[in-house]
């Protein structure tokens, strides 16, 4: 079953004539902004044309750091009129980074969402809980066009409150939920207390997870939990938000939808093409963008293209769910650490729960890694020696697995501080 079936089974011949037809008009677009109006690169492009899409990797990257240094409107191609909505991150750390949609940008991110929640089986019988913010990040918004486009009814329920969100479950009957995983385990909590089972109270068959990383072992806690299907969503907000990435039914991979992006993997030292299946960072380049189109994002996710075709019919390429993040990762003694190794050891574990912290701090002149997790509730006592057996074997798996010997910090739970919207999971106390 497909959304779009003429544009998600086309032939790779088919679909890279799409794309350099799209590349096209992208270029043309893009050179209408003050930033890419004067790169030199991009404006021969346009006069000369592309002719295959390999050319792209002719072009020059994008970053992140391009788009704060031309804070607000050096990436607009459009009079500020046509504008009909922006989204934009915290901006705490320097200017945010912003992004422009038209009407027609809009229009396009709602077809793919909705093409996006069909493949995972989203059909417009469901009732469609949203528990995330809306505003500024994309989540929210983003899940709420799609799920309209799909026909669904749609309860924007927002973030947080959990037991509101759990009666309108009940009252309304909702059979899918999108939400970030690291709230997922705290809803779950509730339900407990509650005395309820979300097995047998509810009627929920989906939930969507997406919007901050987490391991496959986290996404196997949330199914066996709720007795759901959970799958996993890909997005970033320079690329629209939600939607850029999707599981279909078959869960082997996320469906990157290429007739809105050309995807690259690269190495992110020699900025050269990695072989298939090789991990690298993740580069895009809008090709259905009018307002702020973007060419070669570095995205700093780390992923790899999976081989072969997926059994679904679908054609477009499939990527591996996010490994990590090349400016996410710790080096602590030598080694190069990456928060989610430290999630997927952690998530095998029944014994804690879903909220954990890596604070690295200085003592003594070296550099050490603390790693506080929550204890779930029927197991936090006073029994010494069960912690004391809990601690040892989680130090013994988190060292084997980044070969740093951490110090292992369980705690009660809850009582781990929980952040507005995404988790934030690494505090970097050290002494510089």
């Amino acid at each position: 079953m497909y959304w779009e079936k003429e544009i998600e089974t086309l032939d790779r011949k088919s679909l890279e004539k799409l794309q350099v037809d799209r590349l096209t008009g992208t270029l043309g677009q893009a050179v209408k902004s003050s930033y890419y109006g004067r790169i030199s690169e991009i404006t021969d492009f346009v006069e000369s044309g592309i002719k295959s899409i390999e050319q792209i990797s002719e072009l020059p990257f994008t970053t992140k750091e391009d788009l704060r240094n031309n804070f607000p409107w050096g990436f607009l191609t459009t009079g500020k009129k046509e504008v009909i909505r922006l989204h934009s991150s915290s901006g705490t750390t320097g200017n945010p980074i912003v992004v422009y949609h038209n009407r027609h940008d809009i229009n396009s991110w709602a077809n793919l969402m909705a093409r996006s929640l069909f493949a995972a089986g989203v059909r417009d019988t469901d009732v469609f809980q949203n528990i995330c913010g809306y505003g500024l990040f994309t989540g929210g918004l983003g899940f709420q066009y799609g799920i309209e486009k799909l026909g669904c009814l749609s309860i924007p329920a927002g973030a947080g409150n959990s037991l509101r969100q759990i009666k309108l479950m009940r009252d309304f009957g909702t059979t899918v939920v999108h939400a970030i995983p690291s709230y997922l385990g705290r809803l779950y909590d509730v339900f407990k207390a509650e005395g309820l089972d979300p097995r047998k109270d509810t009627n929920l068959h989906t939930f969507v997870v997406g919007a901050e990383p987490h391991t496959e072992e986290h996404r196997q806690r949330i199914e066996e939990m709720f007795g759901v299907k959970a799958y996993n969503s890909f997005g970033l907000s320079e690329m629209n938000g939600p939607g850029v990435a999707f599981e279909c039914k078959e869960q082997n991979g996320l469906h990157i939808w290429e007739d809105a992006y050309i995807v690259e993997i690269i190495d992110p030292k020699t900025l050269l093409p990695v072989a298939d299946g090789e991990i690298g960072e993740l580069v895009m380049t809008t090709l259905d963008r009018q307002a702020m189109p973007l060419i070669r994002y570095r995205t700093r996710d780390l992923t790899r293209f999976l081989p072969d075709q997926c059994e679904c019919g679908r054609t477009h390429r499939r990527i591996d769910r996010i490994s990590g993040r090349t400016d996410d990762m710790i080096i602590i003694k030598g080694c190069n650490i990456f928060p989610m190794q430290i999630e997927k050891v952690i998530m095998k574990l029944s014994e804690v729960g879903d909220d954990y912290r890596i604070i690295l701090e200085t003592v003594d002149s070296q550099d050490v890694i603390i790693v506080e997790v929550e204890v779930k509730k029927d197991w936090f006592s006073g029994d010494t020696t069960f912690f004391d057996k809990l601690k040892k074997r989680l130090t013994h798996l988190i060292r084997d697995e980044v070969l740093v010997s951490p110090v292992v910090k369980l705690v009660e739970p809850g009582s781990i501080p929980k952040s507005e919207g995404k988790a934030v999971r690494v505090f970097d106390c050290r002494k510089k």
